[in-house]
């Protein structure tokens, strides 16, 4: 049997000692600058935020609580203060073409001032209108314009009525238009005098009245030329009494923006609108009243500046993070208002989305947010793809709707995107979305961990004082920060690395915090950081207690002394809420006669994950590699977590399984007082597993419960030594020799630990010791075999030879 001993207290912690510091407390540290254990991530982040390229935006990629976004916006803020303000983005009604209004872009604060400007233009545009046309030149104007026109109708009609007297002919006005009549004695003809005349006078008088008839409709044809003559030259009065006024109120404006074409232009547009269009706004109708009541600028609401993004106050390039990135707030959406039961909208109900505010700058979206919206991850892509930002609403885009909307004019997307998610979403993304990888050319990819080294512990002091001043926390001492680099470590699964989850770390310092103001300290020391951890594991511990009690309990069978063949203490652990904790499960395998099938019954009642059952096939394949290389494997063995009626997976209990079954062949008994973790390969050796901690600390809780006897322990493969983090009373135990943490490289040294039984190793005949476990495997599988054979060859099998000949 190999010297296989337990391992000392002290491998199994990997302590921090205070006195490696050299403050008394974190109030002395300055904030750390920079990231901690990122840099790969920061240097990513710099290069794609700085190259000009297109489609190089970024993905930053690691586990929630790393600190990704907090170093993101770090980094954002750098370099923002060192970028250049992005210019005003505006909307001005299209006087050419109505829904579709013209972006105009303005130097950063322009914006705001032109919007403010024109609203002291409307408000000054009624009146000024209004005086021009009510003034008394330009009243006597329009009514000599009319009474001249007035004039020459009725001076021509006056001098076709006298001609057409003169031969007897009178042309009469109605209510119905103009007709003429003959005339008798002076008098209008009557009816019955017209009836009276000799048929040759009516047929006269007729004949005249036609003949003035053609030349009266000769006549009335010209009114309407005169007429629109009228109206143009009213209209030439109406621009004439206004030009002076818009004149006089452009003036300052055209002055103040002369260094702006497009303002200016913008200006010339209204000027002829005003003056085309003025005389409307001269006397409102009953509606216009009404909507001015609501709105004062409603009647020339044309004119005003519709500031999409006013940079007035901001100071380098945007950082935007769109925390609800739905459609319209990222790409930005056109609101409607209901009027008389129609939707109807105009340029000034266009609003802004993240892309619009970002530009220039930088646009931070959580990724899986995003993804979660409908339309939103095609829309960014869209514009990315296309580098401009076109408000188009997605029922438009795909035709479903068919209310009239407006198409503004499309914003040039210049910005950079950072999209944060973790690394499953973005291995996703690039194998099933072509675009993605041509659009997120780099990603930062931040790490879980860093090395234990010295240096990275003063460092991560340095961590730990930034975060307790974040969140205005008390000052921690050297025995806090020792403690909380070794709950790093721990984090970390690995003695040799610290965690950086931020967020794991922030919580237990806030917590900490709390015990010890409750406790009336200036500091938070290590016994703080203990009863922190001790309360979060009392608040989350529910289940775990009910699980122990019940195997206290005896109702979920666990033994912890004696011994039993083929029945071994395997270890799982449970992730619930974020919280872990491990517990012993019992594991038992059989053996008998058989075609060599390994049956798992927890694949067979699809309890078993594919993992799981890789793992058993695993060592069903080192099974037959081993004792049957020459020879059939002809057993038939099961495997089965005991009362287990939960879903199992990962392969960490391979060791555990093929021990029990090994016992089941060579009748030797395992020792209960111990439990198993760890997975094996086809040679038989033994690998690393997770959660070792959980693992050793859940069966240390039943055994404790249950009382300590020195001969309790647990097996782990060596190379989870490094990760040991054990609480204190676990080491203590161990320190005291009444609990003991045995490490294995193989499959045999396993069963030699559970069993004190040589496991033997095999000469170079390849024979194995007599009396070893390997040996009696060997002769267990030698005797199924000869059986099996004999069982072929005997009566029964002659039997079935001749059932197969009579076709029973």
């Amino acid at each position: 049997m190999a010297d296989l001993q337990p391992l000392p207290a002290k491998q199994l912690r990997v302590r921090c000692a205070p006195d490696v510091f050299d403050f008394e407390t974190t109030a002395s540290l300055e904030d750390l600058a920079g990231g901690l254990g990122q840099a790969r991530a920061e240097e990513a982040l710099r290069f794609g935020l700085a190259m000009g390229q297109p489609g190089y935006h970024v993905f930053v990629l690691g586990e929630p609580g790393t600190g990704r976004h907090a170093a993101v916006f770090r980094l954002l803020r750098e370099l923002s203060e060192g970028g250049e303000v992005p210019p005003d983005l505006c909307y001005l009604h299209n006087f050419d073409d109505p829904p579709r209004p013209r972006l105009l872009t303005l130097p950063a604060g322009r914006g705001a001032i032109l919007r403010a400007d024109m609203q002291a233009f409307i408000a000054d545009l009624g009146p000024a209108i209004e005086a021009a046309l009510d003034s008394d030149t330009h009243s006597s104007r329009v009514e000599s314009l009319q009474e001249t026109h007035k004039s020459r109708e009725e001076g021509v009609l006056r001098e076709l009525s006298q001609a057409c007297a003169a031969e007897g002919v009178s042309l009469m006005r109605t209510p119905e238009g103009f007709v003429f009549a003959p005339i008798k004695d002076g008098q209008t003809m009557s009816p019955e005098d017209f009836d009276a005349l000799a048929p040759e006078a009516r047929e006269t008088i007729e004949a005249k009245v036609g003949a003035w008839s053609d030349r009266l409709a000769d006549l009335l044809e010209q009114f309407p030329g005169w007429r629109k003559e009228l109206q143009e030259a009213t209209k030439r009065a109406v621009r004439d009494a206004l030009s002076p006024a818009i004149t006089h109120l452009m003036r300052g404006l055209r002055e103040r923006y002369a260094d702006l074409p497009q303002v200016l232009v913008f200006f010339d547009a209204i000027t002829h609108d005003v003056l085309e269009s003025g005389e409307e706004w001269a006397s409102p109708g009953e509606d216009e009243e009404e909507v001015s009541e609501a709105d004062a600028g409603a009647r020339f609401h044309r004119y005003q500046v519709k500031l999409l993004v006013d940079h007035s106050t901001t100071r380098g390039a945007p950082v935007v993070c769109e925390d609800n990135p739905v459609f319209g707030n990222l790409i930005g959406r056109i609101e409607h208002i209901a009027q008389m039961g129609t939707l109807v909208t105009h340029f000034n109900l266009i609003r802004a989305g993240a892309l619009h505010r970002a530009r220039g700058g930088y646009l931070v979206l959580d990724a899986e947010r995003l993804l979660t919206q409908p339309f939103a991850w095609e829309g960014l892509k869209r514009a990315l793809r296309a580098r401009e930002i076109r408000i188009e609403p997605p029922a438009e885009a795909q035709g479903w709707s068919n209310v009239l909307t407006l198409e503004p004019e499309a914003v040039p997307c210049d910005l950079k995107v950072v999209l944060v998610g973790d690394r499953e979403m973005f291995y996703l993304l690039t194998e099933h979305d072509p675009d993605f990888p041509e659009l997120f050319k780099v990603a930062a990819d931040f790490d879980d961990d860093m090395p234990r080294t010295d240096e990275n512990i003063m460092r991560y002091a340095g961590l730990l004082a930034t975060l307790a001043r974040a969140s205005g926390l008390l000052p921690i001492d050297r025995s806090g920060v020792a403690r909380l680099v070794e709950q790093g470590a721990r984090l970390a699964e690995d003695g040799g690395r610290l965690s950086l989850q931020t967020r794991q770390l922030a919580d237990l310092l806030r917590e900490a915090d709390f015990h010890a103001r409750g406790a009336g300290g200036g500091s938070v020391g290590g016994a703080h950081i203990d009863a922190a951890i001790a309360s979060r594991a009392r608040r989350f511990g529910r289940y775990s207690e009910r699980v122990l009690e019940s195997m206290v309990e005896g109702t979920t069978l666990i033994s912890t002394s004696g011994e039993r063949c083929g029945q071994i203490n395997g270890l799982v652990v449970v992730e619930m809420a974020g919280e872990r904790f491990g517990h012993p499960m019992r594991i038992t395998a059989t053996a008998r006669l058989g075609e060599g099938d390994v049956v798992d019954i927890e694949r067979e009642t699809e309890l078993g994950g594919a993992i799981h059952s890789k793992g058993v096939l695993i060592l069903s394949a080192f099974l037959a590699a081993r004792y049957a290389r020459h020879q059939p494997l002809s057993l038939s063995a099961s495997l089965v977590f005991e009362q287990s009626y939960a879903p199992v997976e990962g392969d960490s209990a391979s060791l555990a399984e093929i021990c029990a079954l090994l016992s089941a062949l060579a009748q030797v008994p395992i020792r209960q007082s111990f439990a198993v973790t760890g997975s094996v390969n086809q040679f038989g050796e033994v690998q690393v597993i997770g959660g070792v901690n959980e693992k050793i600390e859940g069966f240390f809780d039943l055994c404790a419960v249950r009382g300590l006897t020195g001969e309790q322990g647990v097996v782990i493969p060596a190379a989870s030594v490094r990760h040991l983090m054990l609480r204190e009373d676990v080491v203590e135990a161990a320190r005291n020799g009444r609990f003991h943490v045995f490490t294995v490289n193989t499959v045999d040294d396993a069963m030699e630990v559970l069993t004190g039984f040589p496991a033997g190793v095999p000469d170079v005949k390849g024979v194995m010791p007599k009396e070893s476990v390997n040996h009696k495997v060997a002769a267990a599988l030698a005797g199924m075999t000869a059986a099996k054979h004999a069982f072929d060859q005997g009566p029964a099998r002659h039997i079935r030879h001749r059932r197969r000949h009579d076709g029973g």
